[in-house]
């Protein structure tokens, strides 16, 4: 029979437990502190700053014929604010003309929801546009009601529980609860540095989250309970042969290690295809691609590093137990 205790190991991931559990920390705690403070700064009290696909509102896109200065932006912001438009949030996409030789530029103008009522809004910001740039498009725009966004938000936030759920409910038929509630801990550990990420870059940068982010999280999600049943399966079948020959964190560690060339070469395929669609694919996916490359990534090193760890940590905590209650 192969021998398991002669085979060459890669890294030992193991007996470097703590530098894996604190390199996780580093990960997601300005995250949680991004969040926590976000919480309590966006008047909705999100950790994330949402889009009018969630809270509702209105997104005007125009395209301008010159680039747009800092100074030029916070002077159209100060004329909609005097013609009714509160708190407007004004970004500038890049947009290269392929056809013609002169450059536009994208100024996106995201306001409470405009109805019928106020359709004379239109007018009146492309007339203040006008004032700065001789050439002003209205190219796109997008507008959700107040109660349409609060629906959205209620059934992004159900999927996401019934897609942890049927995971928790899959892994402990297949597995075992103990397996089922650590892999659900490294879910978790995924989706907070991905969350906290975005709420990170919502305070510097302004960037929102849509539905798409939503869809990317849950993709996130089945991408890395994958790699991790994968490590877990390895597990198990190690158990079956080795399990009076070597310790459990010994069992996990070879079973990474048999492992490892595998995962790390599925993700970095995947993550060159993301990284080439967000350096060259259209503005409107930047975000979700960003999303699905930084889940990719922390879901490779989660399954490595931190699931199998927890996992045989856990397991060295119960046998000491069992063997203090067997010496009493």
């Amino acid at each position: 029979m192969f021998d398991l205790t002669k085979q060459k190991k890669i890294i030992d991931v193991v007996k470097y437990r703590w530098v894996w559990i604190a390199i996780s920390c580093i990960l997601i705690l300005p995250g949680i502190f991004a969040m926590i403070y976000s919480m309590f700064i966006y008047p909705n009290h999100l950790p994330l700053k949402v889009g009018i696909d969630f809270t509702g509102g209105t997104i005007m896109q125009y395209s301008v014929d010159s680039d747009v200065s800092l100074d030029t932006i916070s002077k159209i912001r100060d004329q909609l604010e005097e013609h009714g438009i509160s708190n407007p949030v004004i970004q500038v996409i890049s947009n290269s003309n392929i056809n013609e030789s002169e450059k536009n530029n994208i100024i996106s103008i995201r306001m409470q929801f405009v109805d019928e009522k106020n359709s004379h809004k239109t007018a009146e910001i492309e007339q203040v546009l006008k004032e700065d740039f001789d050439k002003v498009e209205l190219v796109q725009v997008s507008s959700v009601g107040p109660t349409l966004g609060k629906e959205l938000f209620k059934n992004s936030f159900i999927a996401l529980i019934l897609a942890f759920g049927g995971i928790v409910v899959y892994l402990s038929l297949r597995f075992k609860p103990d397996y089922a509630i650590i892999a659900l801990l490294s879910l978790v550990h995924d989706a907070i540095f991905v969350i906290g990420v975005f709420s990170i870059l919502g305070l510097l940068y302004s960037v929102q989250i849509d539905s798409l982010f939503i869809t990317a999280i849950l993709t996130v999600i089945g991408f890395s309970v994958h790699d991790t049943i994968v490590v877990y399966d390895r597990v198990r079948e190690n158990l079956k042969y080795f399990s009076k020959k070597l310790s459990f964190g010994e069992i996990v560690n070879v079973s990474v290690n048999q492992t490892l060339a595998r995962s790390i070469n599925t993700s970095l395929t995947t993550v060159l295809t993301l990284l080439a669609l967000y350096l060259f694919g259209g503005s409107t996916t930047k975000d979700f691609v960003l999303v699905m490359l930084l889940g990719i990534i922390i879901g490779t090193y989660s399954s490595i590093f931190f699931a199998s760890v927890v996992l045989a940590w856990y397991h060295e905590i119960k046998d000491k137990k069992k063997t203090v209650v067997r010496k009493a």
